[in-house]
């Protein structure tokens, strides 16, 4: 970020494979348009040229002279590749592919092998992916062409495709093997079949390892399979709640990967794993400036009973020697929408809450796939009100078990997190002593109890992609009590409004001008509104 600039968000940096020159892409308005920039590494000096307005995702050729990026139609939706030679006018560049539908969004990668330009069209259920010879360039070729529902990503070692996908009802997904030259559906083999609960989030193909990273009562895990033997190992860590991730370098002839590890009360450490020898080298741990003993603090993971018998993973972070008799305040987090899951990571800010005695709580609901796909279907459409019913058997339990009280709870919820607040705040008014709808989703989201989301799709980067997993709620609503505490909310929800960027602050402004209107209470109602930070809050230290 330069001197008098108000917002940097990063997309990432890549070199080509010569490492002389590389590229990064920016965005100083929050707009999410991503300007690139190329620096010659050798010199140090960036060029002059920029390829302006792309939708951050970008590829080198495999020669250097080119780059492949995406860019946005008026929708803010990312639905074209192009090719950028480098000294070339950005207005000449060719149109390599083009989506047609609007509730697809397109991004650019390449396979760990370096054999391979991939361009995969999805939206949240349904995917189609394209592979452009990385030395020769050419035409997009089609794996398999889309099919509603069905899923699929590519790495790509020894002429053969390694596929994850949920093709055959592999909800939790599989993997499967096909030819380059023959790789459609039907020439698809089952290498990793699929087990039901076991959610495999992705794949990394190195010269001779797979490795998959899967997530099972909502912890992750790492499962390392050697493709000469085929003997497979899981990766083991001691701690109750944790996240994971992994990755590798730009290298495919190694047996090195890069594992990072956290948990609510371990900051991230980075590690390099030598799948050969077994040993494990640290090289990285977050630091925290003003000191920290991962031994002062208690990470539980409980389970909540949901109101039709479902267990609620629920992660708790606390400082040892605070009483869990009630008298604990607490926070309790929730998203549950599109698949996502919530990680049981480390945060200096959750300590901050914990030393001053809170109890800081993570409600891992339906929506998310922390315990499988089932765990997302079971929190959508007709079946929504699960997301809102498991945040609240979460907090009871919370209440059960001694960690806090009611009235003692706040609530915090954002984007579409910010309808799991409303919602909660009309079901459940007596359980909260506060609720923080940020970024509160209002644009396709419920106009009532009693009503089905019928309008036509709504146009913005989230609008016709999210449509499909649009909240259906069932015609009946479940009992709840009258809104008579002084955290009353109102009932209806705001209509829905096409947002040009996410979610917009008109949306917040008037639910929240609705809610002064109508609560019986006394309680106090904030609303605050940053108009230099993106989606995401505010880039830099705040």
């Amino acid at each position: 970020m330069e001197a008098g600039e108000g917002y940097f968000g990063f997309a990432g940096a890549e070199h080509d494979r010569s490492h002389r020159y590389l590229a990064r892409a920016a965005d100083r308005a929050g707009s999410e348009y991503y300007d690139i920039v190329i620096r010659d590494l050798e010199t140090g000096v960036d060029s002059t040229e920029i390829i302006a307005e792309t939708a951050g995702s970008y590829v080198w050729s495999n020669d250097s002279s080119a780059l492949y990026y995406t860019e946005y139609d008026d929708n803010h939706r990312p639905y074209r590749v192009r090719l950028h030679t480098i000294g070339t006018d950005q207005a000449n560049d060719p149109i390599i592919f083009e989506e047609k539908d609007p509730g697809f969004f397109v991004g650019v990668s390449r396979t760990q092998s370096d054999k391979f330009i991939v361009i995969d069209a999805h939206d949240h259920q349904t995917s189609e992916c394209w592979l452009i010879d990385a030395e020769l360039g050419g035409e997009p070729r089609l794996v398999a062409p889309r099919l509603t529902d069905r899923e699929y990503d590519i790495e790509e070692r020894d002429g053969l495709l390694y596929i994850r996908t949920n093709a055959d009802g592999a909800e939790d997904f599989k993997v499967v093997t096909a030819p380059v030259d023959n790789p459609g559906a039907d020439n698809w083999t089952d290498l990793i079949a699929h087990e039901q609960g076991v959610l495999i989030l992705d794949t990394i193909v190195i010269k001779n390892h797979l490795l998959r990273l899967e997530r099972h009562e909502g912890l992750p895990r790492i499962v390392v399979r050697d493709l000469r033997s085929h003997k497979e190992e899981t990766v083991k860590f001691d701690e109750e709640a944790y996240s994971l991730g992994m990755s590798v370098g730009y290298e495919f002839d190694t047996s090195v990967f890069r594992l990072t590890y956290a948990s609510p009360t371990t900051p991230s450490r980075t590690f390099d794993v030598d799948l050969d020898t077994g040993a494990r080298t640290l090289l990285k741990e977050q630091e925290v400036p003003s000191g920290h003993n991962p031994d002062d603090y208690e990470t539980r993971r409980l389970f909540a009973t949901a109101s039709d018998g479902e267990q609620v993973p629920v992660t708790v972070l606390y400082r040892k020697g605070t009483k869990l008799d009630g008298s604990a305040p607490a926070l309790l987090y929730g998203y549950g929408a599109y698949g996502m899951s919530m990680p049981s990571s480390f945060s200096i800010s959750a300590l901050s809450l914990v030393d001053r005695g809170f109890i800081h709580a993570t409600a891992h609901i339906r929506g998310g796939m922390e315990k499988g796909y089932r765990w997302y279907v079971g929190g959508r459409r007709e079946h929504k009100t699960n997301t809102f019913t498991d945040f609240i058997a979460s907090a009871e339990m919370l209440i059960e078990k001694g960690y806090t009280a009611k009235g003692r709870i706040v609530a915090r919820g954002g984007s579409a997190g910010g309808m799991l607040m409303g919602a909660i705040a009309n079901l459940r008014p007596d359980l909260w002593g506060g609720i923080l709808a940020q970024c509160r989703l209002s644009t396709c989201s419920i106009r009532c109890w009693t009503k089905p989301c019928r309008s036509p799709r709504p146009n913005g980067p989230n609008g016709a992609i999210r449509w499909p997993r649009r909240p259906i709620m069932p015609a009946s609503p479940p009992t709840r009590p009258m809104n008579r505490s002084p955290r009353t909310t109102i009932r209806r929800f705001l209509p829905r409004r096409a947002s040009p960027i996410r979610v917009t602050y008109w949306e917040p402004a008037k639910w929240v001008a609705k809610l002064r209107a109508t609560k019986t209470g006394d309680a106090p109602l904030y609303l605050k509104t940053n108009m230099g930070a993106g989606h995401g809050g505010a880039s830099g230290r705040f």
